[in-house]
């Protein structure tokens, strides 16, 4: 069965960021596929330390949580990273999480699926989902969209809930990356994974 993790990257477990995130788990589930809701808004992890440790062993030094989630980001077939809005950006944890978690693995993160999920009382989301995205981007990895931008609004999870709108966002964007998920795996079994180049690294040593 295919696999999808979701991280909460707010401090409350319950609060928005997750209303957003079990709306997506609900429709998850209906199209049978299997999920995991991780919590890691209110742990303490710090940011990269630059040592290149990770390049000998990869993984990453400081042995947290991330070196935990690692294995579960491997197997799985998608990952759908949710932050609350903080001064136009997402959570710092998350960041300083997927920072060391995206650069510390070696594994190929090609053609897993990707969503990221925001969530603003009223400004900042859009910056947010940019900053998100972009760890994707870089990766490989296809980013799952909806029927607007992947948000919703609200100051308590019940304002949420009236966020009629940005509800039906998260169930679109679980279908699409249902359908995504189930589409790269009968294209990898009838036609392989596209072929990936890493040879070329562009420097420019000595001014050249």
């Amino acid at each position: 069965m295919a696999k999808v993790l979701l991280l909460n990257g707010s401090p409350h477990a319950n609060g928005c960021t997750a209303t957003a995130l079990r709306e997506m788990m609900d429709v998850f589930a209906a199209e049978g596929i299997d999920t995991e809701l991780i919590h890691i808004g209110n742990k303490t992890i710090r940011g990269c330390l630059g040592c290149g440790t990770c390049s000998m062993t990869g993984k990453c030094v400081i042995d947290d949580l991330v070196n935990e989630f690692a294995p579960k980001f491997e197997a799985a077939d998608g990952l759908v990273l949710g932050s609350p809005v903080y001064y136009g950006s997402p959570n710092g944890t998350l960041l300083a999480f997927l920072d060391r978690l995206f650069y510390s693995t070696h594994f190929s993160k090609h053609m897993k699926v990707g969503a990221a999920v925001v969530s603003a009382r009223r400004g900042g989301n859009t910056a947010s989902f940019d900053v998100l995205n972009k760890y994707f981007g870089l990766s490989g990895m296809p980013v799952a969209t909806s029927t607007y931008w992947n948000q919703v609004h609200g100051f308590t999870p019940e304002d949420v809930k009236k966020d009629l709108e940005g509800l039906q966002t998260m169930r679109n964007l679980a279908r699409n990356m249902s359908f995504m998920i189930r589409a790269i795996a009968d294209a990898k079994e009838k036609y392989g994974l596209p072929e990936v180049e890493t040879d070329a690294f562009t420097s420019f040593p000595d001014g050249k």
